[in-house]
């Protein structure tokens, strides 16, 4: 019974050095002083809170206005943009854009879904949407895999009031004559886009 208490008071005064070692060692490499502050000079080329992400950080995700190919409001307060309508080497089109929630609450585009069956198992996305191509009369919807899940964006939780999201989805590509389409999402009205080449 002795050599047993011995052993756990052993332990633990071992375990309480090896902590106040590492706390002298973290202590002493943290430095302190004002040599670690950086000079005039430094601070102007040091970036601010504000270019590092802070109270612009939104700015950052929202499009430029020099990108923007359409923007389309509806839904209550809900904002559309296309920044991205991209014909790629696969035979596909991805278009991307944000969508701003501007409610007053938070916002799930159930709507936004489509109305095939097989579709509910994309939850809250952006997978009942289509292009138009007017002139060649035909109607493009979004690209599938295997199990049925769409090629886009799933607004998992749905969107905050007040926030942006990202989004994307992918389309069968028109002909190559044809270089604008009408992108159509749930009871939004219809935007049309310049398509461009993959670079």
């Amino acid at each position: 019974m002795n050599l047993r208490h011995t052993m756990k008071g052993r332990r633990a005064v071992t375990a309480v050095a090896i902590a106040t070692g590492l706390l002298l060692t973290v202590a002493g490499c943290g430095g302190g002083g004002d040599d670690d502050k950086p000079s005039a000079k430094d601070s102007s080329t040091t970036p601010s809170a504000k270019e590092e992400g802070g109270d612009d950080q939104q700015d950052e995700s929202a499009p430029s206005t020099d990108s923007v190919l359409a923007e389309v409001k509806g839904e209550n307060g809900v904002t559309l943009t296309v920044t991205s309508a991209q014909r790629d080497d696969g035979g596909f089109v991805t278009v991307e854009g944000t969508v701003v929630n501007n409610t007053g609450e938070a916002w799930v585009p159930a709507n936004w879904l489509g109305d095939e069956k097989e579709l509910a198992k994309n939850g809250a996305s952006i997978a009942g949407a289509n292009l138009v191509d007017q002139a060649g009369k035909k109607r493009y919807l979004v690209l599938r895999d295997t199990s049925g899940r769409c090629l886009c964006t799933k607004f998992t939780g749905g969107v905050d009031e007040g926030a942006t999201a990202q989004w994307f989805a992918q389309f069968p590509a028109p002909p190559e004559g044809t270089t604008s389409v009408d992108f159509q999402v749930g009871s939004m009205p219809p935007a049309t886009i310049e398509l461009s080449e993959d670079e």
